[in-house]
Parts: structure tokens; sequence; C-alpha cells
């Protein structure tokens, strides 16, 4: 396992270092204007400088002033220290503008991904043993819903419904005005109160797939001849359910699970965007809008390298789960 897993990890090395030279390539083909624009605003706030020496210190910062390769080294090299530039947005270091909003996101994205599991997957396991029946029609149409249902009008419903009409929610932010009035656990309660509309929003979208493959696996499972020889030998149905089949049914969903992991932080940044809950994904969204090449490279950087952590996390598991798995 600890070789495998070395091996995995010098895999995942080289990977992010060609990714990473893709996400340079194409942040130098965006459109310079930006650069321009900004520089112009740095120059008309009377910081002493020209917009031609603006220009030239912006484009110096990620090498944008030499040729692809030897700009790319100059941004990898300070990129390995932990040096990431400054946002020219938010105009912090970029790192400390993500180290800032990234926990609204982690914790938003947390809550739904175990509402996610604890409803999706023992309802398809439940619509997969009473197929063809009501209750399998019920879920099977409640996750259609959930998949075809667009997050910004699932999202904008709920606001009207719940925001407007009936006043029991704030149509934005994560805290209310009087927030800093209020004593600790107060505080804890109103976060809490103006997560509810998102959360039911990230989940009812996402649970429709995972609902539909666990279903589908299950069913796959339970048609197995090993489950029939189970049953066969007068095992119980919950035995042949929870000991033989479920562990099976957890193998391919396993890969669908890993591939959540980049989710958790990369925010949902239509539902943090229409909430205006400042996440990691609205805070990106609107550095992208305006251009702002150090944070967004940083942004697209860091989601290669939590998909590679969640390959690598599911690679893991499958021989946890399966015991026939083997490693090398």
């Amino acid at each position: 396992m600890k070789k495998f897993i070395l091996k995995r990890l010098l895999m995942a090395v080289m990977i992010l270092f060609f990714v990473s030279f893709i996400i340079y390539a194409l942040m130098r083909c965006m459109p310079m204007d930006f650069v321009t624009a900004l520089a112009q605003k740095k120059a008309q706030s009377g910081a002493g400088k020209s917009v031609s020496e603006w220009i030239a210190q912006l484009n110096a910062v990620y090498g944008l002033d030499k040729g692809l390769l030897q700009g790319y080294g100059s941004w990898i090299a300070k990129a390995v220290t932990g040096d990431f530039g400054e946002s020219w947005k938010y105009t912090i270091p970029v790192t400390e503008k993500f180290g800032s909003v990234i926990w609204y996101s982690f914790v938003l994205n947390i809550i739904c991904f175990v509402l996610e599991m604890a409803i999706a997957i023992p309802l398809g396991i439940l619509a997969a043993r009473k197929q063809y029946s009501r209750t399998d029609y019920t879920i099977t149409t409640f996750a259609l819903m959930g998949i075809s249902l667009p997050s910004f009008f699932f999202a904008t419903v709920l606001k009207l419904i719940f925001c407007v009409k009936l006043g029991w929610f704030d149509l934005f932010g994560v805290v209310s005005k009087y927030h800093e009035t209020m004593t600790p656990f107060m505080k804890v309660l109103d976060m809490a109160h103006h997560y509810i509309l998102p959360v039911i929003t990230l989940t009812i979208v996402s649970i429709g797939s995972l609902m539909r493959y666990t279903r589908t696996n299950m069913l796959e499972v339970l048609n197995s001849d090993y489950i029939r020889t189970a049953r066969a030998k007068g095992l119980s149905e919950k035995v042949v359910i929870n000991k033989h089949a479920f562990r099976n049914t957890l193998i391919p969903i396993i890969t669908l699970v890993g591939g959540m992991l980049p989710g958790l932080f990369s925010g949902a940044m239509i539902t943090e965007t229409l909430f205006g809950i400042p996440g990691i994904g609205y805070v990106s969204y609107q550095a992208m809008v305006e251009g702002d090449i150090p944070f967004t490279m940083f942004y697209m950087l860091f989601l290669a390298m939590l998909t590679l952590l969640g390959t690598l996390l599911s690679d893991i598991l499958y021989a946890v789960v399966d015991p026939r798995v083997r490693v090398h």
C-alpha cells in the first residue's frame, strides 16, 4: 500500500506540473485589456506612477513580459515557495484572500455532502429493493426532478417564497445586521439560519445523480449469482442487503464520491452568488470577471490538486471496501 501511494503521489506531481503549465498558458491568452484597465485605475489613484509603469510592473508579476516558457519558469519558481502574488482585484496576497473565504464554502459544501450521502444512498438502495413499485417510481421521479432543476431557478423560487413572500430569511448574506451584538451561541445560530436555503438548494439539485447511480448499481448487484445463492441458503433479506449487496454497491459509488472532493472547496458559484455568500466560488467568479490573473491561476491550480487527491483517495478506498482489489 505504501509503495502504491508513493507511486501515485509521484504521478500526481507530474500531472500537476503539466496542468499548471496549461493553466499558465491559458492565462497568457487572456486579453491584456484587463492589465491596461487596472494600470489606469492605479495611476488615477495617485500612487505616483504612470500608466506605462504600472503596466510594466503588473506584467512582471507573472512574467507576462517574457516568453511563455521563461514566464512559466519564473511563476512556478515562486509558486513552489507559496508565493502566488497579490490579487489584482482584492489588493492583498492571493493566499490571504483565499484563506479568508474558503471556510464559507467548506461549511456550506460539507453540510450538503453529508446530507447528500445520507439521503441519496439509502433512497437509491430502497428504490432498487422495491423495483417497479410505487416507492421506486416516487424516488425516481424525485431524483429526476433534482437532476433537471437548474440551481439558479430553484434558488430563485426558494428566495421568492421564503424571503419575499413569507419573510422568513434574508435575501443575501450569511449574517444579519444585528450579528455583532449577539452572543457567540446566537451568532452560530444566525449563520446557520442564513445557510438553510443555500443548503436546501445544493442538496436537492445534487442528490438526483447519486440516487440514480446507487439504484442502478444496487440492481446489478441484486441480480448477481452470489446474491441468489445467499438467499437460497436461507439468509434474511436484511443480511443479504446489508452484508453482501451493500458492500459491493459501494465500489462504483466510491468513484463518484471521490470526484466530489473538489466541490467541497471550489464552492457552488451560482448558489453563492445568488445568496450573497462570500465563499470561494463567488470570490473566484468576481476575480475572473475582472481579469484577476493571479487569483484565477491559484484557484484553478487548487482545484486541480483536489481533483488528483480525490482520485488517489478513490483508489485507496477500493482496496478498503473490496478485499479482492489489490494495489501494487
